[in-house]
C-alpha cells in the first residue's frame, strides 16, 4: 500500500442515498459537520412529480426528490459552498486528473452508473447514470471508494470505474468529478432552514402544475383508476404499471417513503436545535405519510401478484391519505 495516496482522515459512512450521503461526509470532512438529514432539507430535496413526457423503460417517471446534483447545488447556493465540477470528453484524461487530485489529498466526489460498478451485486445493477460516490485513496490499480449505499468502504479497478464514470445514455455524466474549493464552517441554522423550507413549500404547495406535489400525488391515484376503467389496458398494463410505480418508490434510489423519512429527521434535528415544537410536529406527520407510501406499496405489489384483488379506488385513497398528510405537514412548516 502507497500510503501517501490514501486519505487516512476520512471516515466512510453508510447513508440512506448516495447524493445526500456524499454531500454529509464531503462537507463533513472538509470542516463543516452535516448529517445526511440536514443535507437533504437545507437542499430543499422533497419532492414529487409524475412526468409522463419523460420514459423510463417505456413507463412515465416517478419522481419523488429534486433531480440529480440539485442536493449539491442547492447546499452551494444556501451554505456558501464552493464546488469545483469538471466533465471530460477524453475518459483518459477524466482518469488522470482523478489521480492528480487524489494524489493532493483531496477527498474527490463522482458520478457513475451503478450497472459498471463491479462491487454492486449483480441484482442491485441497472442503467442508472447518477450514482454518486467518494474516493479517498489509489493502492495501485485499485481505488478506494467510499459508497455511502454499503456498510464498508469498497475497492474498485481502474477499468471498471472509468467504464462507470463514463458510461452513455439519460443522466450521462461524462466522467465528472467534483471537490469543495470553499467550505464554511458555520452557518446561521435559523435563517438558512426557513429558506430552504420556503423553497421546498412551494414545490410542494403552489406548483403551478397538476402533477408537481402535494396536487401530483393526487395526479397519479386519479390516473390509477383511469387506468382501471379502460378495460383493454386495465388487465394488461394496470399491474406492470403499479409495478412500476413502487420500483420508482421502494428500489430505485432511496424511495418516495425513504426520502419522506429523510426529511421528517431534517425537520426534527432543526426543532431540536430551535426548540421549535412545530418543527417536531410537522416531522412526525411527514413520518407518517412515510408510513402511508409504504402502504401504498405493499398493497400495490399484492394487486400486482394477484394476492389481492385489484382495486384502484383503493390505491387512490391511499395515495390522497399520503397527499393529506403532506399537504397537514407543509401548512404546519408554512408557520414557521
Amino acid at each position: 500500500m502507497n500510503q501517501a495516496l490514501v486519505n487516512h482522515s476520512f471516515q466512510h459512512r453508510q447513508a440512506a442515498h448516495c447524493e445526500t450521503g456524499v454531500a454529509s461526509a464531503l462537507l463533513s470532512h472538509n470542516g463543516l459537520p452535516l448529517s445526511e438529514p440536514m443535507a437533504f432539507g437545507l437542499a430543499a430535496g422533497l419532492s414529487f412529480a409524475y412526468l409522463p413526457i419523460v420514459k423510463l423503460s417505456g413507463m412515465p417517471l416517478i419522481a419523488y426528490r429534486m433531480p440529480p446534483r440539485a442536493i449539491l447545488k442547492g447546499l452551494q447556493q444556501r451554505l456558501g459552498v464552493k464546488l469545483h465540477f469538471q466533465t471530460f470528453s477524453d475518459p483518459a484524461k477524466g482518469m488522470a486528473e482523478l489521480d492528480k487530485q487524489l494524489d493532493q489529498g483531496r477527498l474527490v466526489g463522482l458520478q457513475t452508473s451503478v450497472f459498471w460498478l463491479p462491487y454492486f451485486p449483480e441484482t442491485m445493477r441497472f442503467h442508472f447514470n447518477a450514482h454518486n460516490l467518494l474516493v479517498y485513496g489509489r493502492d495501485g490499480d485499485d481505488y478506494l471508494i467510499s459508497d455511502p449505499v454499503f456498510e464498508e468502504g469498497v475497492r474498485c479497478d481502474r477499468q471498471a470505474l472509468q467504464k462507470a464514470r463514463f458510461a452513455k445514455g439519460a443522466l450521462a455524466a461524462k466522467g465528472m468529478l467534483y471537490y469543495p474549493t470553499q467550505v464554511p464552517q458555520q452557518f446561521d441554522l435559523a435563517t438558512t432552514a426557513r429558506a430552504a423550507i420556503r423553497k421546498n413549500y412551494r414545490i410542494m404547495m403552489n406548483a403551478p402544475l397538476p402533477m408537481i406535489g402535494v396536487k401530483g400525488i393526487r395526479y397519479l391515484g386519479k390516473k390509477i383508476v383511469q387506468l382501471s376503467g379502460d378495460s383493454k389496458k386495465s388487465e394488461r398494463y394496470l399491474p406492470l404499471y403499479l409495478s412500476h410505480i413502487v420500483r420508482m418508490q421502494e428500489e430505485i434510489g432511496t424511495g418516495g417513503a425513504g426520502f419522506r423519512f429523510i426529511y421528517a429527521a431534517f425537520l426534527r434535528e432543526v426543532g431540536q436545535a430551535l426548540a421549535n415544537d412545530r418543527l417536531k410536529e410537522a416531522a412526525a406527520i411527514m413520518t407518517e405519510a412515510g408510513d402511508d407510501w409504504r402502504k401504498f406499496a405493499l398493497l400495490s405489489s399484492k394487486m400486482c401478484k394477484g394476492r389481492s384483488p385489484m382495486d384502484s379506488k383503493l390505491l387512490q385513497a391511499t395515495l390522497n391519505g399520503c397527499a393529506d398528510q403532506e399537504a397537514q405537514a407543509w401548512r404546519l412548516l408554512k408557520q414557521f
